[in-house]
């Protein structure tokens, strides 16, 4: 039975762990840690990246495509980046989600939750012709300051995954994949353990990983970085990888899939 392996990963504009940020590195610097972070892509032999804070042309991280280099030196030649904040003008600013995968991209859908220029948050939605069938997978980043608001968050993304499946999920091998930074623990009544109460009631989902922390990497105290799996994905295993390469730590996770 083929194993596929999902890495999701906040890469924090590729300034590295330290909070200084990032307008306050050079764009060799940058570059040099973006080349750290492929890497490690391609020592953990991630078969889809889900990718957050990943800057497509930012004036504060170096002004080039970040995914672009990273598909460059992963040799994971389909990508995508769900742009969630643009500014246009001299200090330019474009960044959101993205992925990164072995296989074609069939469909995706950039969905911000809100319309503001600067901080906004988001998901990207995909559709990945792998081996296995097409597999539908969700890429989100929640808001780190306000409880409410991810919760608000959280319900829209449950709107349309909804109107997903109403229309699109004829064609899926399994119900959606969903990971990312939910800046938000799963033990608390918050918009992780909310996601996972709206999967179970017509799934069997896996929330992964069951224990550590994630955040911050060099001596992570919160459990921030999450992967739900549905219960097609069988036999999942996952990992917190242990590295300085952002204020967070990835999320490896690797099951079996019919």
């Amino acid at each position: 039975m083929p194993r596929l392996r999902l890495l999701t990963f906040n890469i924090a504009h590729a300034r590295g762990p330290s909070p200084i940020h990032q307008s306050l590195r050079s764009a060799a610097r940058i570059r040099a840690n973006l080349l750290k972070i492929a890497a490690l892509i391609n020592k953990l032999g991630a078969d889809i990246v889900a990718l957050q804070e990943i800057d497509e042309n930012s004036r504060w991280s170096g002004s080039f495509d970040h995914l672009a280099l990273l598909r460059e030196h992963t040799g994971l030649t389909h990508a995508v980046h769900g742009v969630t904040n643009r500014r246009l003008g001299r200090y330019h600013l474009n960044y959101g989600n993205a992925l990164l995968s072995r296989w074609p991209i069939h469909h995706h859908e950039t969905v911000p939750f809100g319309r503001g220029t600067l901080g906004e948050k988001g998901f990207l939605f995909a559709e990945i012709d792998a081996p296995h069938g097409r597999l539908p997978l969700v890429n989100i980043h929640l808001n780190h300051r306000s409880r409410p608001l991810r919760l608000k968050q959280v319900a829209h993304l449950i709107r349309h995954l909804d109107e997903q499946r109403q229309h699109r999920a004829a064609h899926w091998h399994m119900p959606p994949m969903v990971c990312g930074d939910f800046n938000a623990p799963s033990h608390r009544p918050d918009a992780t353990a909310t996601l996972l109460g709206y999967f179970e009631q017509t799934n069997n989902y896996t929330l992964l990983p069951k224990k550590g922390r994630t955040f911050p990497s060099a001596w992570p105290a919160r459990a921030l970085d999450y992967v739900f799996l549905p219960e097609e994905c069988r036999e999942p295993q996952a990992e917190i990888v242990r590295c300085l390469l952002s204020d967070h730590r990835p999320v490896l996770v690797e099951f079996a899939c019919d």
